[in-house]
């Protein structure tokens, strides 16, 4: 999903997906630090606990369970040092604890220590009253979050994570334990293009959802979040930058950000941030999406993070090549058209770059970033 860019820290116009940091950015990596132990708060169990299967996105490893209520907030959780950087962040730490007592008496759970992994939510194993086993996920409240649980209920366990329970006021959400809930971009079996058509068939059941009822419910439209996007790139192309950043690019993906959303062949629920590390093998069905950041809009948007982080597809000898196939591919796979799947990645890959050059001071980050676009400018013919 970064630093703080230099602007300011609440902006006149908010931008859809982007406010105060710490937040998540749609479409980044994600978090890769997984290496957190379980343990269950029961004061009379003290024997090491059996092997915990993995939650969704972090897995974990067993160790005796434990009642201090130290271990659910140990320092070490990089959500706590990354939302006490804002005020905002500060605040919502301040209450965690008191949260998390009130979710876990209302829904009569028993709650292991966090997981590492991710900046702006607490996700920590538990176990409900009937024994089953969940996931407590609670979420800095932002934007892009405030409709995760209602696009996951919209699914209904198809292609996705099942939510056990939601508290859409306060960001929290008890979900289903994905077992056995390794990563598809983990799947280093399995080559590059056949993960990418396991990915597909999850895209392709996620957008049969009805749209028109996410909206109803209150899922945000892409137009409404790529209208913000495209007057910060008006902002940026109209700054002086080094001739190594290709400014063009930021007047490229103003007009996409504009004319893609409202000529796209149909509407359907988005996941978001459809990135590979966002795809847990399950053994009710061969692969489960989480952390939706939904939106209602054009098919064509989703693929992009999938394409990009599958591998890096700009390390290779001929990107240019790497790129073409597997957009095809992937374009054939969910039926959409290999055009728009390909300019929105465009668009997509400059977006990062709206922010990134009020991150890194010497714009050697945003510099990469830009001239990967301009491959996928060159791979659009655009």
């Amino acid at each position: 999903m970064p630093a703080e860019p230099a602007q300011p820290a609440e902006p006149a116009e908010p931008v859809a997906g982007r406010g105060p940091q710490p937040r998540p950015h749609i479409g980044r990596h994600p978090s890769t630090a997984k290496d957190d132990a379980v343990t269950d708060l029961d004061s009379e169990a003290q024997s090491p606990s059996p092997p915990q299967p993995n939650p969704p996105g972090l897995p974990g490893t067993s160790a005796p369970w434990t009642p201090a209520p130290s271990a659910l907030f140990p320092p070490t959780v990089p959500v706590l040092t990354e939302m006490s950087r804002t005020d905002s962040g500060r605040a919502w730490l301040a209450g965690l604890p008191a949260l998390v007592e009130k979710v876990r008496a209302r829904w009569q759970l028993r709650l292991g220590a966090p997981f590492h992994g991710g900046s702006c939510s607490w996700v920590a194993p538990a176990e409900r009253a009937d024994g089953s086993r969940a996931v407590l996920k609670l979420t800095w409240p932002h934007p892009e979050a405030r409709t995760e649980g209602t696009a996951l209920s919209l699914w209904n366990g198809d292609s996705a994570v099942r939510v056990h329970e939601q508290d859409a006021e306060h960001f929290a959400l008890l979900l289903e334990r994905v077992e056995p809930g390794d990563e598809l971009g983990r799947a280093d079996h399995l080559p590059a293009e056949d993960r990418l058509l396991s990915a597909a068939e999850v895209l392709r059941r996620l957008w049969s959802a009805d749209a028109a009822k996410a909206a109803a419910l209150g899922i945000d439209a892409l137009a409404d979040t790529t209208a913000g996007w495209a007057r910060v790139a008006e902002r940026q192309a109209a700054r002086q930058w080094p001739a190594e950043l290709d400014a063009g690019l930021y007047r490229l993906a103003e007009r996409l950000f504009r004319a893609l959303p409202p000529t796209a062949d149909r509407t359907v629920v988005l996941h978001g941030d459809f990135n590979p590390g966002n795809l847990l093998s399950a053994r009710r069905a061969p692969w489960l999406a989480i952390d939706a950041k939904p939106m209602t809009g054009d098919a064509a948007f989703d693929p992009w993070p999938l394409l990009e982080q599958i591998d890096d597809p700009f390390a290779h000898p001929d990107p240019h090549r790497v790129l073409r196939h597997r957009t095809a591919l992937l374009a054939d796979a969910v039926g959409e058209d290999v055009d728009r799947i390909r300019a929105w990645a465009v668009a997509r890959h400059v977006e990062y770059a709206l922010w990134s050059v009020d991150e890194d001071a010497d714009l050697h980050h945003s510099i990469t970033l830009m001239r990967q676009a301009r491959v996928l400018a060159d791979v659009a013919a655009l």
